[in-house]
């Protein structure tokens, strides 16, 4: 299996583009560490629109200002993160709930994004690979139940 990843990994790393964000996160991690690849992780399990998916990811790589909901804005966050790296970006999109409405009508033009990004780093001589782990649909909201940020299991 480690085999596979790996050669799957260096397929990526010559291309750049999108990897199976449902495979074995951890080897590709690895993997693309291993080639000295900044890796990424953003948190999407909360986010219900394109403004909270791109916080996550400006969360994600620690980008110092915030663009709001503008693909330009994140296109630039991402290829600033790149540039900032030796070697290139690895960014999961984890827990993306792309079966909500909101963002539903959103991932076309995300995906393509984010392909613009791997084209451009190619072009500059450096790698952005990008996975998206699907989270499907937020549940509906139930009638006379309030949800915290703060609130956790117990």
């Amino acid at each position: 299996m480690v085999n596979s990843i790996d050669k799957q990994v260096q397929k990526l790393i010559s291309q750049g583009g999108e990897f199976d964000g449902q495979s074995d996160l951890d080897a590709v991690k690895a993997s693309l560490e291993g080639a000295e690849i900044a890796c990424y992780r953003a948190d999407c399990s909360k986010a219900r629109n394109r403004s909270a998916v791109f916080r996550a990811v400006v969360k994600a790589v620690d980008y110092p200002e915030f663009f709001g909901s503008s693909f330009d804005g994140l296109y630039d966050c991402l290829n600033d993160t790149v540039a900032d790296q030796r070697v290139g970006v690895g960014i999961l999109l984890d827990d993306l709930h792309s079966a909500d409405p909101d963002l539903e009508k959103d991932m076309s033009r995300l995906v393509d994004v984010l392909n613009e990004v791997a084209d451009h780093a190619r072009d500059q001589g450096k790698v952005f690979v990008f996975g998206i782990k699907h989270g499907g649909k937020h549940p509906e909201a139930v009638p006379g139940v309030v949800h915290n940020w703060s609130e956790t299991p117990s």
